[in-house]
Order: structure tokens, then C-alpha cells, then sequence
């Protein structure tokens, strides 16, 4: 029964019922109700300029087969219509995005459905045309450059306390007298094993050898702290160590990520070149530009050019760009949200779609980032003298091109028992999936075209299974082509070490969805993946356009945008590009790194200073390391903090020196054994830091503290990622991808910086022990105490056999018996001899248990997975 028959029969039983003074919905009009208000309020984003999401609402018709999320409304049902739905807020997004209908007009959109939603004609062709170019622009509120993390820092005089103890260091002196203004008491010093302890796993990542422990305590020179600092900031470990806190904010794996998880076989030059630049103090606007634009700088080297790694680290669909080009301007998003979040300490990429919520962060300037960033194309970047690398590649295109034929006719023959085979294998699915995937591509509905593109990209037919089924001639003509490939490939030259990185090309994405645009101009002639191409230098290298996207959506482009920075922090005073001499590239990236490493910036010093400390001192200054702006929290000493900040940027944007200059305070040799008394009612969270914050390792130090006690570490440093020995139950359930079969031995008791980090399968170990989420930049790891991390340490076979070294290396040290054994094991597990009251218990435990089970004990002790 149609709305018109439904409501008459209404009225007429109302009559007779004598309840025809009851309201009931007047006929809503579309000429003066509905297309105005849809001509006002809907078409400037569904209409002629722009068409969101690909919905059209100027015809019935163009509403009715709706846009990627289905129709606009379903006739007769405004419960069930996406339209009603969306603008009476029981659906998100909100609409229309410039402000929530009136109740009166969200009514006549319900009504005007209920009643069949008719129609009259094509509307918006008269309506006036929005400038659209306005919607870009926004004014940056009146103060906003004056927040205290957007003003420049300034170097604040350093205050006196009256306590000679405190005023000699200026750390000591901005901490404590907030201590006094706040009338807290401080803890003791901490002792000697405490501190030698405490310094070797924060700069290096291990305990201290027992010698080592020795060594400082005997040592008597007043400035035995400060040599000590030293010597381990000369370690090659603390590269290893600090560099891993880097890796997390650049979001390294060596896997792609998503269903596929391809192995990325060259990843694990870019772990190494983190790690080095940290051994030799590369000053830090140097690192950053090395990372941002190393194939932009004046000087090019092979370890700048495994720097653009940095960018390239996003996880990834698929394989091939091309496969998946609509996926773009994510992986430029995560860019962008890797440099905000991590550099800049801002969430720029929440202005992808509208200007910031929260910070004065136009969506404009996120769309100047990426314009930067744009012209990015994935290359491995050959690690030999160009002429090797030209005759490498020009041998191995002699031998593809003699390979693509034969490839191509096994193919062609393959293909009709493919065909049979996948669409059997189709057949096995429930009948929406195959229906989904039988109906033409083009008559696909949205859901129907997610649905049929996760099952065809995710179903195979084998090389195996087709041989099955070939029949004997055609199976023996192709293991004759097979055979002919493989003499081609006997020719194959070694392959030259190369790079995962990225450099400008010419990319151009068509967003109608017909995929690669590849525009090779004057002077582009290196084919680098299909759509993508490299500028040979022989005349300057173009950019291709990046717009600014309404609503962040590829189908509604708007400006062709320029490159730059974000308004707030910027004064203007430096260039949106630096083109290189050897023309290739545009030197968008690099005016973006020597912005982000300028001392006009007045985030980037602070953002990693305050990142130093919170690794020190167990919290940042500001405690949301990656968000320094409006959302983020305040700084407890900001004094304090622009101080670093400044001090870091006059010392040469030196790590190390920042380094010694905060361990070389009171306040890191303070003990963290101390209630505080009266503290507590005033900072009970000791965000004033009276006392040390004892601090749960991470899961790669506890891990490395375990093989270092037990004297299994394999101290080899730099190369390919090692594989643990995982559970067979553990690599049934991965799907793709790699994870190599290595036996649990010295091969792969390598240091955890060195272990294969696979995003759809990390390693169970670290997992249990918080490691974050490898597919998007991390700031600061989430510390949880589970039951998980307690079994672990009690049941793990792999833990087991380690406490049966360490066993075997007490015995053979100290084999004069319980005692000696007891102090020993102490010392490796703790770096310190055990108190009396342990010492009882220790034996007494020896005296019913075995020396393995005393091992074991020591390595689930709180104090091991804790520094203090």
C-alpha cells in the first residue's frame, strides 16, 4: 500500500473513530519545501562543483543509485534512508557539515521520504555557485601564536634556591625551586650500585657486568659519575639502545603490513643507519634533514639516501602502488602524521579534512605539507658507483626482456585453467560473496565492490594446482619454456646492495578511479614503477600538481596548492623550496627538513629534548610527548623546558651533550626508594620529581637483560634481521608474508634491535611486554602490569632454557658452593650482592631446589625488568 493510500485509510478510520481532530503529516511539497532546502544546505557538496563521496542529489535518479555509501534515501522508509539518517544525527558524519538542520527542516526531509519522495526535475542549475576557494582560507585566531608551545623559546634566567647542593646544576635548580614553592621534601641520593646500574641500562640497554660494577664503586675521583657517562655514551650499545627509541616514532618494520604483509628485504639499512648516526652524535637537524630530504642535500652518500627510508616507512596495501593507487594519500597522511606527531609534536593530520578542532591549524596547511611531500615515488636507491649500478641494470633488463615473452605465453596458457580453478574456489563461498563477486564490475554495488575486491586479491590459484590440471602436451610445452627462463637466469649478475627509500617523481593519481595518470615530461625518462617516473636531471624536474581536497576527499579537488609549512610556527623568513643543483628533484623536502631543523622553529627543539628527558626521567616535562599543542598536556616547568630547548639548539642540536648534561644533575641521581611523607598529599604523582620514577624496561631490555644474564648475547652488530624460534602454532596462524626458520641459538641471540619486526606477527615475547603498535608512529610505550608478562617469565620454554644458562654459568664460576653461588647470581641478575635477609633465604631455597630454579627465580624478580 503506497504513503498517499496508507494515509487516507487512516483519515478515514480516524473519521469513524471520531479522532479526526488528531495531527497528521501534510502532504510535503517538493518545489517549496524540499529543493530549496536541499538547493541551501546539500548541493554544495553534492552538486555540480562537487559530487563527496561520489553522491550526486541535483536528480532522483542520481539519489536513488547514491554514492559510496548507497543511496540517498529508500522511498517510503526514512528510518532505513541514509539522508534522514545523517542530518537527524543517528548517523555519523553529521550533516550537512556546516551546521545541524533545524528540527522543522530535518521533519520535512523524514515527511517528504515517508511520502514517497517525489520529485520534480533536475535542481541546482540555478543555484547560486559557492566560491569554494573561500572555504580554504581560514584567519588565524587573534593570540594564537601566543600559546606558550607557538611562541619562541627563550633561554630564562636560572633561578637560586639558597642550597649550594641544587644551584650548582641548572636542571637541579628549575627543578627544585618548584619543589620549594611547593614545600616538598627530595629524596636521598641514590648509592653507587644503584646508579651504575641505572646509567648502563638507560644509555646502553644492558646491565653492567660485574667487573664494570666494580670498577665504578672503587673508583674515588670526584668526577667518577661523570666519566662513567662517558664511557658508555662511546658505546657502540648506546646506539643500539637510543636508536630504538627513534625507530619507534619513525614506525620501523621490515614487513608491509595489512593482509599481505610482504617482507621488505632491504628495511634493515635504515635500522642501521639510526643506530650509527646515534653512536656518532649527527647533530639532530642534521639526522632529520638526512631522513626528510637525503637525496636533496648538497652532499649525497649512500647513508643519506638509506635515510629517506624514514619516509618510506608506512605500512603498505599491497605490493605495487599501482595495484592500489587510491591508497596514496593515506600513505601521505601517515607521513604527515609521523612528521607532526613526532618532529613538530602537533596532530596536524587531523586538519585532513577540516581545519583542526582544537589547535589553530588550518586544513590549508596540512595540504602545504603535503605539497611538499607529493611528489614522493618508492626507489631503491642503488649503494654502488653509478656506472656498476647502470651496467647491473642494463644486464638485467637484457634478461627480463628475453624472460617477458616466455612468462608471458606460460601465462596465456595458464589462464583458462586459472580461470576453472578460482571460480571454483569462489563457488565455495556463501552466495552474497559470490554473487558479489560473479556480478560485472561495473553493475557492482559499493558494498558489492569491497566485498568481490577483498576475495578476488585474497584467492589464488597456485602454480602447483594448475600443473594438475594442464594437460600432458601443454604441460610439457611449458616446462620447456620453464626451462629456457632458467638458462636466461643463469645470467643473472649478483645484486648490488640497494636502499628502500624514496626521491621525487612524476605520480599522478586520476581519483575517478581509473587509476595511473604517468605524465612523462621533457627530461623524464627512468621508468620507475608503473605511473612513476624519475627526472634524469637533464632539465629541471616539475612537480606534479597536489590540490587541496574539500572534506579531504580525492573526488573534490580544490586549489592546486603550494608547498609550505604550518602557519601558526611559521614566521615566513624561510623558502618553500630548495631545488637541488642536479635538478632531479624539486627541494620541496628539503626546505621542509632545514624548516623543521631551523632555530626559528620553535616546536622541534622542544619536542625531542623533552623526549631525551622523558627516556631519563621516566615522563616528559610534557607528559603527551607527541602533542604539544591545545589537547596535549601542560608543561610542568616550562621555564625548564625552553631553557633545554634553547641550550639544545646553541650546543649544536647535540643528543650526547643533552645526555650528559641531564645525567650529570641531582635530580637523575636522586634514589626511588623514598615514600616522600607529606608529599603525597601534595604531589602524589611526583610529576615534581622529588624522588626517581622507577621505570619498567621495555620488552627488547628485558629481553637482552636476560641473554646478557645468562652470557648467551650475541653482541654482533648491524645486518639482516634474525627470526626467534616461534611455536608452530604461532607461525600456523600467519598467513603471509615471512618469518625464517632459525633455531634457537647464538644466531639469533642477537640484540631485540636486531630481531625481524613483522607487523602481522610480532614476536609473541615483545608483544606480551607492551610493544606498540608498529604500524603508526609512537611517541611513549604503554606500560601495563598483566598476568601475561609473570607466566611469561615462569612458563616461556625459551626463558626457561636461558635460567639454565645462567644456571650453567654460576656453576662454573662460582663452583665453591651455595654462597658463592648465591652472591653471584645477585650480582648478574642485579648488579649487586644479595642483603642479608636475602642471602638467608637464598640458601635456604638452594638447600630444596636446584641451582636452575634459583636462576630462574632471579630473572622474574621485579627488580630485573625494572630500572631504578
Amino acid at each position: 500500500m503506497s504513503y498517499n493510500a496508507t494515509g487516507m485509510f487512516l483519515r478515514f478510520t480516524l473519521g469513524v473513530l471520531g479522532l479526526a481532530g488528531l495531527a497528521f503529516p501534510a502532504e510535503v511539497s517538493f518545489s517549496k519545501d524540499v529543493q530549496p532546502l536541499l538547493e541551501a544546505r546539500c548541493l554544495k557538496c553534492h552538486g555540480e562543483k562537487m559530487q563527496l563521496a561520489k553522491l550526486d542529489l541535483r536528480t532522483r535518479e542520481a539519489a536513488l543509485k547514491g554514492g559510496e555509501k548507497g543511496p540517498a534515501f529508500i522511498p517510503n522508509q526514512p528510518e532505513q534512508s541514509s539522508l534522514y539518517r545523517k542530518v537527524a544525527g543517528l548517523e555519523k558524519p553529521l550533516m550537512p557539515m556546516d551546521g545541524k538542520l533545524s528540527e522543522a527542516e530535518i521533519a520535512i526531509l523524514r515527511d517528504w521520504i515517508a511520502q514517497g519522495a517525489k520529485w520534480e526535475g533536475t535542481i541546482g542549475t540555478d543555484a547560486p555557485k559557492q566560491d569554494l576557494s573561500a572555504l580554504e582560507e581560514m584567519k588565524l585566531p587573534e593570540g594564537a601564536r601566543q600559546f606558550w608551545s607557538f611562541r619562541k623559546p627563550l633561554k630564562a634566567a636560572v633561578p637560586r634556591t639558597g642550597e649550594p647542593e641544587w644551584d650548582r646544576h641548572p636542571v637541579d635548580a628549575f627543578l627544585r625551586k618548584a619543589m620549594l614553592d611547593r614545600g616538598l621534601k627530595v629524596a636521598p641520593m641514590a648509592g653507587p650500585v644503584t646508579l651504575v646500574r641505572r646509567a648502563y641500562l638507560d644509555l646502553t640497554g644492558l646491565p653492567p657486568t660485574v667487573e664494570q660494577v666494580r670498577e665504578y664503586t672503587s673508583d674515588t675521583a670526584p668526577n667518577a659519575w661523570e666519566k662513567l657517562i662517558d664511557r658508555l655514551l662511546e658505546s657502540p650499545r648506546y646506539g643500539e639502545r637510543w636508536g630504538r627509541h627513534w625507530l619507534d616514532v619513525a614506525r620501523y618494520a621490515d614487513s608491509n603490513g595489512y593482509e599481505h604483509d610482504f617482507d621488505r628485504p632491504n628495511a634493515w639499512r635504515y635500522r642501521d643507519y639510526v643506530i650509527q648516526s646515534f653512536n656518532k652524535d649527527t647533530p639532530f637537524n642534521v639526522f632529520l634533514a638526512e631522513q626528510i630530504a637525503g637525496d636533496e642535500l648538497e652532499r649525497v652518500t649512500n647513508d643519506t639516501l638509506i635515510a629517506t627510508g624514514f619516509l618510506r616507512s608506512y605500512a603498505k596495501v599491497g605490493f605495487r602502488e599501482k595495484d592500489n593507487p587510491q591508497f596514496r594519500y593515506d600513505y601521505l597522511d601517515d607521513m604527515i602524521a609521523t612528521v607532526g606527531r613526532g618532529i613538530l609534536g602537533l596532530t596536524v593530520q587531523c586538519a585532513r579534512c577540516h581545519n583542526h578542532k582544537f589547535d589553530p591549524i588550518a586544513q590549508k596547511d596540512y595540504y602545504k605539507l603535503q605539497a611538499s611531500l607529493y611528489g614522493y615515488v618508492e626507489v631503491d636507491h642503488a649503494l654502488v658507483p653509478e656506472a656498476e649500478a647502470k651496467a647491473y641494470t642494463v644486464k638485467v633488463k637484457e634478461i627480463e626482456d628475453n624472460v617477458k615473452p616466455l612468462r608471458a605465453a606460460i601465462k596465456e596458457m595458464e589462464e583458462p585453467y586459472r580461470a576453472k580453478l578460482l571460480e571454483e574456489k569462489y563457488r565455495k563461498w556463501p552466495e552474497h560473496i559470490q554473487k558479489a563477486v560473479f556480478t560485472p564490475e561495473a553493475e557492482r554495488t559499493p558494498g558489492q565492490v569491497l566485498l568481490a575486491n577483498q576475495i578476488i586479491r585474497t584467492t589464488n590459484a597456485t602454480a602447483a594446482e594448475i600443473d594438475r590440471i594442464l594437460p600432458a602436451a601443454e604441460l610439457e610445452h611449458k616446462r620447456a619454456l620453464e626451462a629456457r627462463i632458467r638458462e636466461f637466469e643463469r645470467e643473472r649478475p649478483k645484486a648490488i646492495p640497494v636502499a628502500a627509500g624514496i626521491t621525487d617523481g612524476d605520480y599522478r593519481f586520476t581519483p575517478d578511479g581509473a587509476g595511473d595518470e604517468p605524465a612523462p615530461g621533457k627530461g623524464i625518462k627512468q621508468e620507475v614503477t608503473e605511473g612513476s617516473f624519475l627526472c634524469d636531471g637533464s632539465t629541471p624536474y616539475q612537480a606534479p600538481p597536489s590540490y587541496f581536497l574539500h572534506h579531504g576527499d580525492v573526488h573534490s579537488r580544490g586549489s592546486v596548492m603550494k608547498p609550505g609549512f604550518v602557519s601558526v610556527v611559521d614566521d615566513g623568513s624561510m623558502p618553500a623550496a630548495l631545488p637541488p643543483a642536479h635538478q632531479r628533484t624539486s627541494g620541496r623536502r628539503l626546505a621542509l627538513a632545514r624548516w623543521l631543523g631551523s632555530s626559528a622553529n620553535p616546536l622541534t627543539p622542544r619536542v625531542m629534548v623533552n623526549r631525551i628527558w622523558h627516556h631519563h626521567f621516566g615522563r616528559g616535562i610534557v607528559t603527551s610527548l607527541d602533542n604539544l599543542g591545545k589537547a596535549g598536556d601542560p608543561p610542568t616547568h616550562p621555564e625548564l623546558l625552553d631553557w633545554l630547548a634553547v641550550e639544545f639548539v646553541e650546543r649544536g642540536w647535540s643528543v650526547k651533550r643533552m645526555h650528559r648534561l641531564l645525567m650529570s644533575s641531582r635530580a637523575y641521581r636522586l634514589s626511588s626508594e623514598f615514600g616522600g611523607g607529606s608529599n603525597l598529599n601534595t604531589d602524589a604523582d611526583n610529576l615534581y620529581w622529588w624522588k626517581f620514577r622507577p621505570q619498567r624496561l621495555e620488552a627488547e631490555v628485558v629481553r637482552d637483560s636476560i641473554l646478557f644474564a645468562s652470557g648467551s648475547l650475541n653482541a654482533k652488530m648491524f645486518g639482516p634481521a634474525v627470526f626467534p624460534e616461534l611455536a608452530e602454532e604461532v607461525l600456523a596462524s600467519m598467513d603471509k608474508g615471512i618469518w625464517r626458520k632459525q633455531k634457537d641459538g647464538p644466531e639469533v641471540w642477537r640484540r631485540s634491535v636486531y630481531v625481524y619486526r613483522k607487523r602481522g606477527l610480532p614476536l609473541p615475547f615483545f608483544e606480551v611486554f607492551d610493544l606498540p603498535d608498529q604500524n603508526i608512529t609512537c611517541a611513549r610505550r604503554t606500560t601495563s602490569t598483566v598476568p601475561t608478562q609473570a607466566l611469561t617469565l615462569l612458563h616461556n620454554e625459551w626463558v626457561l632454557n636461558q635460567a639454565r644458562r645462567l644456571a650453567d654459568r654460576i656453576a662454573t664460576t662460582a663452583p665453591s658452593g651455595p654462597d658463592a653461588q648465591l652472591d653471584l647470581g645477585y650480582r648478574l641478575a642485579l648488579s649487586r650482592p644479595p642483603t642479608p635477609e636475602e642471602r638467608r633465604i637464598g640458601l635456604e631455597f638452594l638447600s630444596t631446589h636446584t641451582l636452575a630454579d634459583f636462576a630462574h627465580v632471579m630473572l622474574n624478580l621485579n627488580e630485573f625488568v625494572y630500572l631504578r
